[in-house]
């Protein structure tokens, strides 16, 4: 497991991750604590990694003329509290305790509206690709420091976005490794 991975109390901000804070969050309503992790995929352009497009569009700075595919999400305000890149660092854009934009129209065992009660980590990847092997050790670290920080999540209630969201969505996609996640979890 990677080390370093300590979640500030105060600030609901991951010591070792980079922070490129988000507008795009609010208060989670009165007396919601995180119970689920939402593990979703994200490519920008679709298919390709790297480059700052996830950060700007998770800040509003996303240009719609820096890419043609950009034209059709520029003016989204969405957002997800971490990222975790190809080569496993974690980037991360709300502070835990707040409630993040990356869910959508959601449901999770019989309740809506899962940015209430989530945390949403983004994976950089595709549905038809493969995800890196740094990418599942920073994240069974992140999920492992989440649950020592919150005693209202559990390894058990971690999900994809197509989980919570079936038909409209399909990340993390086919190839994302549960079996991997969860023996690095044990």
């Amino acid at each position: 497991m990677q080390s370093g991975f300590e979640i500030d109390p105060v600030t609901g901000l991951l010591r070792a991750a980079r922070q490129v804070l988000s507008p795009h969050c609010d208060e989670r309503p009165p007396g919601m604590a995180p119970e689920l992790i939402v593990v979703h995929g994200i490519s920008l352009p679709p298919g390709e990694f790297g480059g700052p497009w996830i950060e700007r569009l998770f800040t509003g700075g996303l240009r719609p003329d820096a890419h043609p595919y950009f034209a059709t999400i520029a003016g989204l305000r969405v957002s997800a509290h971490m990222l975790v890149r190809r080569d496993g660092e974690p980037v991360q854009f709300v502070p835990f305790g707040l409630r993040a934009w990356h869910a959508g129209v959601s449901n999770w065992q019989g309740r809506p509206a899962c940015n209430d009660f989530s945390i949403g980590i983004e994976m950089e990847g595709a549905d038809e690709g493969v995800y890196e092997a740094a990418q599942y050790r920073t994240l069974s670290a992140l999920i492992a420091a989440l649950c020592q920080a919150y005693p209202t999540l559990a390894r058990e209630r971690v999900v994809g976005h197509s989980d919570i969201a079936p038909g409209r969505k399909s990340d993390p996609g086919p190839t994302f490794e549960w079996q991997l996640l969860r023996e690095l979890l044990a």
